[in-house]
């Protein structure tokens, strides 16, 4: 498994994001290579951890990755902060970084790409074959919202408090390609259906397929695609691990035939909506059933179906008292709402956030 984050660049004065994540990254390349990149935005810096097969390793590369970045950051002048969206800043239009492919993105999404100043992690779990990673895709589906409602680190928006655990995800719907993926007959249907899409211009190009779920574009993996980036080094560790046992608890039950759940897209907008808006402390439905159930109890039955697969993977004991972390100790949101409510100030916030980036 590994990990793909981005970060907002911010300027240690006003804690307003700042348009200088080239220069971010030319420097973090010193120590990193290939594995920190700009983004679309030019507020937003990117990094990747190398393939890990253990929890351990995983998170001393998600810890070395953040320093290396944090370090290239404060050369330049400016810190690294990991939220989902920029809490102070003038974003809108957000500045779009050099490149061909950026300004053909701006040519064919236009003002889509005005707000899309956010942060996000990526998970990448080794699959054999894109036919396997359509396969689990099919039973991810039904854990989606809890995911998303666990990562939430989305509360503000330039200076304002959205209401929502995770406005990011608010941001990313209006895309053409986005959100929960539907569910696929084959990996011939999947191909079917993004050639459809090629082909009419809602897709640039394969590497637009922005499903929360999707086989990797470039890499063997699965990727899962829909969390905030985390506050903290261990938190992105937890969440990459809980994803791997979910992916490897939906091979099992691929390979022993067991037929995907079949939630509705429908159903799932609702649940992602409900995850978006007040995250882990809120209510959310069983999308299987349509029982309203609060996300906490979500997360418990979600940690309950990968059992089997962390106790194999010997994640079993960490990630539970992660998952326990969050439910008691507040996800990222409620801890961004936390530094703020101290004396009312969003500087604070960021504070808090250029803190825990660098946390181990």
């Amino acid at each position: 498994m590994g990990i793909e984050e981005e970060y907002f660049v911010v300027d240690p004065g006003s804690r307003e994001v700042v348009p200088r994540a080239a220069a971010v990254v030319r420097r973090a390349e010193r120590a990193l290579g290939e594995r920190a990149s700009t983004e679309l935005v030019d507020f937003l810096a990117e990094a990747k951890t190398p393939p890990c097969d253990d929890l351990d390793k995983l998170e001393e590369q998600v810890g070395s990755m953040r320093a290396a970045m944090a370090d290239a950051a404060a050369a330049e002048g400016v810190r690294l902060a990991a939220t989902g969206t920029p809490v102070l800043g003038d974003v809108v239009p957000a500045p779009i970084g050099a490149g061909a492919r950026y300004a053909e993105s701006r040519a064919v999404y236009r003002a889509l790409d005005d707000e899309q100043s956010i942060c996000s992690c990526h998970v990448h779990v080794e699959m054999p074959d894109r036919e396997r990673a359509v396969a689990v895709s099919n039973h991810l589906r039904p854990w989606l919202p809890t995911l998303l409602a666990l990562a939430a680190n989305s509360p503000y928006w330039a200076g304002r408090d959205t209401g929502h655990a995770c406005w990011r995800v608010m941001a990313w719907a209006r895309w053409p390609v986005a959100g929960p993926p539907p569910y696929f007959e084959s990996y011939a249907h999947y191909e079917e259906l993004v050639g459809t899409l090629l082909g009419c211009g809602a897709l640039m190009d394969a590497g637009t397929i922005f499903w929360d779920v999707r086989p990797s574009a470039r890499l063997p993996t699965v990727e899962v695609r829909l969390g905030d980036v985390a506050p903290t080094a261990a938190d992105a560790s937890v969440f990459a691990a809980l994803i791997r046992a979910l992916v490897e608890t939906s091979v099992r039950a691929v390979e022993a035939g067991e037929p995907a759940p079949g939630p509705s897209q429908e159903m799932l907008r609702a649940a992602y909506w409900l995850a978006a808006r007040d995250g882990l402390a809120g209510d959310g439905v069983d999308v299987c059933t349509g029982r309203p159930a609060a996300f906490r109890e979500l997360a418990g039955d979600l940690l309950a179906h990968v059992l089997p697969a962390l106790r194999d993977s010997g994640d079993l004991d960490r990630v539970a008292a992660g998952v326990r972390r969050l439910i008691t100790g507040g996800t990222g949101a409620e801890r961004q709402r936390a530094a703020y409510r101290r004396r009312g100030r969003l500087t604070d916030v960021v504070d808090a956030a250029l803190l825990r980036t660098r946390e181990l």
